[in-house]
């Protein structure tokens, strides 16, 4: 197995007129689906507690009709993942004709656009990502103060962070934090703004990825068209970095961009093969990616995990020795705690975001394994007469999983390391394993593990079970990123009428574009 592979991958032929017809039915379903959900997060949005909607005539009806809103939502969420689903046919690997990277890329941003100026969607994180930008802005110590202690309950950025996280300390690292305090002046007060502005950042992580994901793609041998599709087109991705604002897209657009940096000038080898000279700008790309890396790695810890890995890549660019492996480890990690120090010091906040990181430890997930094995063990002993102890049994069967993705992270560097997989696929299993093991697991942290697989893994058992994650993860949180009140009814209503608009709308879809819904033909495959 290459470091790099030497297997370019094929080169297709564009779609034909008919299918090109079918692309653009697709590309305009999913923007239908997008703006149902724009106009639904006005109603059933993370909204802020003073929300500006409720004064803008016609539009503040959705803020008084949630269960409305939230159908709409859902409609517009399902319309999207179906419209998403279809796209993946003319993305397929085995097709003779798929289609372009620029028709990928249109698609995205059409499916983008109408989501960037509505309420947050699914969470409420990143109200707390503009309180704790402004507690730096002001010159506190956000690893220290919680929104609540340093601007006060009363001031209107801590309004809307959710109760929980109002006195605890920020779990996010140096970089992201001083850019939220640049641009803190600009936003103010104004919450609306702080928003927007948070989501700009995520954009700039989401950007990041579609560049870096068909570059690494054609290095791992994966056709650029299929990693684009499921790692940047992915209804996670649009739903939790776009509407959600998530600082996640940040880091992982800095890491993979890392990742294509630092390898653009490494030559591909194969095992037993003499190793070549030194490649022009070689050791000047690698040293950028480890850069560009470590920006990552102080957005967010998990960004850590792509050194190892890259370290792996290098030395098997040599002999793949043990010696080369040091060879590569010493500088690469000396340049990583260089570049983290300087970030950490040079931003005035310190290492204080290390004794942080546990916060978000604090909830426990519903769809997190480890936090269910521990609520399973607390019925049991109360079942048992031995009272309930899950509290107490959290911590350790937290741990306990954050020990399992430390196994399974050295067993693939070292695999890795052997030639045995891509050092590529194992990052994407290593931040998989630590993302799921978590007990505080969320729908969007999958990206971690999906979006570097995507470049690397070319197996149909990886696309079908990515395929089958992205597409039903997404309906596990509704747009609130909350409960109703007790309003029981709101959910039941909203999806029964999501289900009623999403049958109507294939069945438009299907009187328009037939070639949607019939199986390819063998012409339309180049194999198996």
């Amino acid at each position: 197995m290459a470091t790099l592979s030497p297997v370019r991958p094929r080169a297709p032929k564009p779609l034909d007129g008919t299918e090109q017809r079918a692309l653009v039915v697709v590309r305009r379903f999913g923007t239908v689906g997008a703006l149902f959900l724009a106009l639904g997060s006005l109603g059933a949005g993370a909204a802020p507690v003073i929300n500006p909607v409720q004064e803008i005539p016609v539009l503040r009806l959705f803020t008084r009709l949630p269960t409305v809103s939230l159908a709409l939502g859902f409609s517009g969420m399902a319309l999207m993942v179906l419209a998403w689903l279809m796209l993946g046919r003319f993305s397929r690997p085995d097709r003779a004709r798929v289609a372009t990277q620029g028709q990928l890329a249109r698609t995205i941003t059409m499916w983008v656009a109408p989501l960037l100026f509505i309420p947050p969607l699914f969470s409420r994180d990143v109200y707390s990502y503009v309180a704790q930008s402004e507690i730096v802005r002001r010159g506190m110590d956000p690893y220290v103060l919680g929104p609540a202690q340093a601007l006060g309950i009363g001031d209107p950025l801590t309004a809307g962070v959710t109760n929980m996280w109002r006195e605890t300390p920020a779990p996010y690292g140096p970089l992201l934090l001083k850019l939220g305090s640049w641009l803190s002046p600009i936003g103010g007060n104004n919450v609306v703004a702080g928003v927007l502005l948070q989501r700009g950042l995520a954009l700039v992580g989401v950007i990041l990825i579609v560049w870096a994901l068909p570059r690494l793609a054609k290095r791992f041998g994966v056709q650029p068209v299929t990693a684009l599709w499921l790692g940047a087109a992915n209804p996670l991705l649009i739903f939790h970095f776009v509407a959600g604002a998530h600082n996640d897209a940040l880091a992982i657009g800095l890491m993979v961009a890392g990742l294509e940096l630092g390898i653009r000038r490494l030559p591909m080898r194969i095992s037993g093969d003499s190793p070549p000279p030194l490649a022009k700008g070689e050791l000047l790309f690698i040293g950028l990616g480890v850069v560009v890396i470590t920006l990552g790695v102080a957005v967010k810890l998990p960004a850590v995990l792509a050194l190892p890995f890259f370290t792996v890549m290098v030395a098997r660019r040599w002999h793949g020795k043990l010696k080369d492996l040091a060879l590569a480890a010493l500088p690469m990690a000396a340049l990583f705690g260089v570049v983290l120090t300087a970030l950490s010091v040079g931003s005035g906040l310190g290492w204080g975001w290390i004794g942080a990181l546990g916060t978000p430890g604090m909830i426990r997930s519903w769809i997190s394994p480890t936090a269910e094995i521990a609520n399973l063990d607390g019925v049991l002993g109360i079942s048992l007469g031995l009272g309930n102890h899950t509290n107490a049994l959290v911590p350790i069967i937290g741990g306990l999983g954050y020990l399992v993705a430390a196994v399974i992270t050295v067993k693939f560097l070292w695999d890795s390391f052997k030639w045995r997989y891509r050092p590529m696929i194992g990052l994407g299993v290593a931040l998989g394993a630590l993302m799921v093991l978590q007990v505080n697991l969320q729908p969007w942290y999958l990206l971690w593990a999906v979006i570097p697989l995507a470049a690397s893994a070319g197996t149909s058992r990886f696309r079908v079970a990515a395929t089958i994650v992205s597409a039903v993860l997404p309906f596990l949180l509704p747009p609130t990123g909350s409960t109703f009140d007790g309003r029981s009814y709101v959910l039941p209503f909203s999806y029964v009428a999501a289900i009623v608009v999403t049958v109507l709308a294939l069945l438009v879809v299907r009187r328009i574009s037939p070639l949607l819904f019939s199986r390819p033909s063998p012409e339309q495959l180049t194999g198996p």
